[in-house]
């Protein structure tokens, strides 16, 4: 089904899923028609059982599950997928991100240059997008940028996100990982950036893409309003300002808390008829 070409015996490509079947997918056969293939893709499935259908691909695929009580813990996930990764570099991307052809090759190549922190770019796939004829040959005629990196020619700390990012494992080490203290939703990207740079640690973007699925979301997040609030409020305790103060004032416009400089306390949780209200589909 897929040519034979060039591995690369150096990097791993790190992804997490949970009830992401398609979108997984998607990814790997992105991955499997790309310039060039990874030593290996290793998946953490968070409070599920791995996929049945990893035996199509032409690299290996290393599937663990992780089992955790309460909110998913993306940072444990992450922790636990570096862990699992035998090779000394890694690319870590979102399981609802396609990679663009040479964005395995691009990657190897920044990775030459011994880097530190690499963020590539993401550009968004509109609803219905695998209906359109060709589509995985035309994704970035098809996708739009990222409203609030794409004119950027470098990302700064704090505009880090781990949809599309790669480093050696001795860096993810020097920076100690993603804070397993982050539950649920929010605040952990920042959080990793800031001890990266709190570390000395240098942060590069490179033009490498990966193309984001379309799926159903809310504006602001009220599906994730607790996670939200408990991981600002613990990141505000460590580095002494908030993050994601846009969705925490909007949280404050509608209602939902009471947002000041020291704290925030919650006043109501969302409704079924607020999820309909703030679905973006």
């Amino acid at each position: 089904m897929y040519r034979s070409m060039h591995t690369t015996k150096h990097i791993s490509i790190l992804t997490l899923v949970y009830q992401r079947r398609n979108a997984l997918r998607n990814m790997l056969r992105g991955i499997a028609s790309g310039s060039m293939y990874p030593a290996e893709v290793v998946i953490v499935h968070m409070n599920e059982h791995p996929y049945d259908f990893y035996d199509e691909y032409p690299f290996p695929i290393r599937a663990i599950s992780l089992a955790t009580d309460g909110p998913l813990n993306l940072s444990l996930a992450r922790n636990t997928a570096m862990e699992h990764a035998t090779t000394p570099y890694a690319i870590f991307l979102d399981v609802d991100c396609i990679p663009e052809t040479p964005l395995l090759a691009q990657y190897k190549l920044k990775f030459e240059q011994q880097p530190e922190l690499v963020s590539g770019r993401v550009r968004y796939l509109p609803n219905g997008f695998d209906q359109v004829p060709n589509w995985s040959d035309r994704m970035y005629e098809i996708s739009t940028p990222d409203p609030v990196r794409s004119a950027l020619s470098e990302y700064p700390y704090e505009l880090f996100w781990s949809l599309n990012f790669g480093c050696a494992k001795d860096t993810f080490e020097r920076i100690g990982g993603f804070d397993e203290a982050y539950l649920g939703y929010g605040g952990e990207d920042t959080d990793f950036a800031f001890n990266a740079r709190e570390k000395g640690v240098s942060l590069q973007t490179i033009d490498t893409l990966a193309f984001h699925q379309h799926h159903p979301t809310y504006d602001p997040p009220v599906d994730h309003l607790k996670s939200i609030v408990g991981n600002a409020t613990y990141f505000r305790r460590k580095w002494g300002r908030w993050p994601m103060e846009g969705w925490l004032r909007s949280f404050e416009e509608k209602g939902f808390i009471h947002f000041t400089d020291e704290e925030i306390i919650l006043l109501n949780e969302p409704t079924p008829q607020d999820a309909i209200q703030f679905l973006r589909d």
